[in-house]
């Protein structure tokens, strides 16, 4: 894979799994890094093209494989990140999941089950939009949400519910950790995007008609929230990002700056894997030529 130049630092974005996270001191605007849109497309571009041959040399070797969590707020860019990020990877290599409310099954497992099936393969990438941190986040914003999970002993009053939450955070780090031990890179990020700019976001789906599918009523519900989950993801965050297993914090208020961040990470962390093409034997490579004086003569 040919090496390409970097543009960004990704340990400025990174969360220090050891320190309190404050969201409120972290930008939401493009940093100094591109001097524009139009240097963000090119790097984006640039990236996407790297990614495109890290994926066919992961899919080749068999031995890695990746997983990538998306996050954020209402509005903040998850679905776009993903069509102009992964859009040209080799779909036969990649593979989205969306996790929406679990159904009726799934409350009946752990809540770490359901991403079980979606997780990647050696050789393949999942992605996931949003992800098994729901059960951090958006359930803890709405406790009466873990009603009909019937979790053993649980009650919704703030020591218990605050016992659960650390619980969760150690499994996670523990599953994050052992799929981290055989082969699977994961990285998570936090597109972190201002109140005022979601609100821009949730009135363009109010005012131009070919966006007015995409606006959700409840949307304005958990924008009235917005100090609860402002500080369920802080939490979370500082309580599940590891090295091996890194979430960072990506400025999400200008859409072309947060995906040539996020490419950028990716291509560079999957280039840290120095992948190569599996080596034929040399006993098959000596009669490669015969092969092909043969697939000449037909």
């Amino acid at each position: 894979m040919a090496r390409k130049q970097h543009r960004f630092d990704d340990k400025r974005f990174q969360v220090a799994g050891s320190k309190k996270l404050q969201l409120s001191k972290r930008s939401t605007a493009a940093g100094n890094e591109l001097s524009g849109k139009s240097q963000g497309l090119e790097t984006l571009a640039a990236d996407v093209s790297a990614l495109q041959e890290a994926q066919e040399l992961l899919y080749a070797s068999q031995t890695n494989s990746l997983l990538i969590i998306l996050q954020g707020m209402d509005a903040a860019g998850k679905d776009g990140t993903i069509r102009h990020v992964m859009g040209a990877i080799n779909p036969q290599g990649c593979r989205v999941t969306p996790f929406k409310a679990p159904n009726d099954l799934e409350r009946q497992h752990h809540f770490l089950w359901r991403a079980m099936p979606h997780l990647p393969e050696r050789g393949m990438i999942s992605l996931f939009n949003r992800s098994y941190y729901e059960e951090v986040l958006v359930v803890r914003v709405h406790p009466d949400f873990l009603v009909p999970q019937r979790i053993p002993g649980l009650t919704l009053q703030p020591k218990s519910l605050q016992q659960l939450w650390r619980k969760r955070f150690a499994e996670i780090r523990a599953f994050e950790k052992s799929l981290s031990d055989h082969g699977t890179m994961v990285l998570k990020f936090f597109l972190h995007v201002s109140r005022e700019e979601q609100k821009e976001r949730l009135l363009e789906r109010l005012t131009r008609p070919e966006k007015h599918w995409k606006f959700n009523p409840r949307d304005l519900e958990e924008r009235a929230l917005w100090p609860q989950y402002v500080k369920a993801f802080e939490e979370a965050l500082s309580a599940t990002s590891r090295n091996h297993a890194p979430w960072y914090v990506i400025p999400a208020d200008n859409k072309w700056y947060a995906r040539a961040a996020i490419a950028d990470i990716i291509a560079r962390k999957l280039e840290s894997l120095k992948l190569r093409f599996p080596k034929v034997p040399e006993e098959d490579r000596q009669n490669f030529q015969a092969y092909a004086d043969d697939l000449r003569k037909r």
